[in-house]
């Protein structure tokens, strides 16, 4: 285990339910909060912690634009040269690929300043042909499963 004590962060409050949520008449817009509340309880590979737990993912680092169709997240891993950043990154994908409207093109991509290898982690994210490789690998799907369970 590369970070044997991992620094955990406060979890934000949970988003409390207004009247227009369970009103399949109003259109509500996608926004920053509710990607994060996506993506903030995937399980990290090697900690038996969340993403939002060890501050991996953080609301302002997710950018939404529901009208252009487009949610890039960026994450931060808990150190410079972790080995699981592409893992982890495919999770964040592989849950929002798995929750949001097909419509929306979806990046994920490490934040700047926070990888040694943030160049290599994001070119291999951010190419379908390999996210769907790595996806058709039975062995890598189990641990892409069990990191999103709850």
């Amino acid at each position: 285990m590369e970070n044997a004590a991992p620094q955990l962060h406060k979890q934000a409050e949970a988003r409390a339910p207004c009247a227009t949520d369970y009103d399949d008449d109003v259109v509500d817009a996608f926004d920053a909060r509710e990607v994060f509340d996506l993506i903030r309880d995937i399980n990290d590979p090697e900690h038996p912690h969340t993403l939002e737990e060890l501050n991996v993912v953080q609301m302002n680092q997710i950018d939404v634009d529901d009208t252009g169709n487009a949610v890039r997240v960026q994450f931060t891993p808990t150190i410079p040269h972790c080995s699981m950043a592409t893992l982890i990154g495919l999770c964040i994908r592989v849950r929002l690929l798995r929750s949001l409207p097909r419509r929306f093109k979806v990046d994920v991509e490490i934040f700047p300043g926070s990888h040694v290898s943030r160049d290599q982690v994001n070119k291999q994210l951010s190419d379908k042909e390999r996210v769907a490789a790595a996806l058709e690998n039975p062995n890598l799907l189990q641990v892409v499963n069990q990191c999103l369970s709850h």
